[in-house]
């Protein structure tokens, strides 16, 4: 199948993708091609666009994230940029998403499977994978869903849960059966 190029017309349509913030400075020779009603702008050019905006994350149709060193990226105008060819096709239906986990800082993430990192992880559609996160980050938290488990160790038990859950369709209540 050939993967869609997206462009200057058609980004905006049902898509995900993971911007880059950059620097203010980055449109300094650029020209403001469009302004949303939300108060989005956008500057195009012949590699991607740049966006500024308050809000990151769903867009309209879209699933727009900005990879960013701030935690908190909806509270202030940012910038980010992102390649034409950084944009994927995005809908409620089709199974495009799996899940990461960065053990270190705890956090999860969604991915699409056309990300150049994807290895035939197990794929969810939007809302399996939003039900996923959101176990996943509760046992990621707090050590309360151990309570009535017979485990010797938490942290391994909440690696293995949290393994299953990414890569296995058993829900949550059946993984932890196998600790009862």
């Amino acid at each position: 199948m050939e993967k869609k190029k997206y462009n200057r017309s058609n980004f905006h349509k049902h898509t995900f993708c993971d911007f880059i913030e950059v620097s203010r400075n980055s449109l300094n020779e650029l020209k403001l091609s469009y302004t949303s009603k939300s108060g989005s702008s956008y500057y195009f050019t012949e590699e991607g666009v740049y966006r500024v905006s308050n809000h990151w994350g769903r867009a309209a149709n879209c699933r727009w994230r900005l990879i960013s060193n701030e935690e908190k990226v909806n509270q202030y105008k940012r910038v980010g940029f992102a390649n034409w060819t950084d944009f994927y096709p995005n809908n409620e239906k089709e199974r495009l998403f799996y899940v990461e986990v960065n053990w270190k800082d705890k956090s999860v993430l969604f991915q699409h499977k056309n990300n150049s990192s994807f290895n035939d992880e197990t794929l969810r559609n939007a809302s399996e994978t939003a039900k996923r996160i959101k176990q996943i980050k509760e046992i990621l938290k707090d050590d309360s869903w151990a309570k009535y488990l017979e485990i010797d160790d938490v942290e391994i038990t909440r690696k293995d849960i949290c393994e299953q859950l990414i890569a296995t369709n058993k829900t949550l209540h059946e993984i932890k059966q196998e600790y009862s």
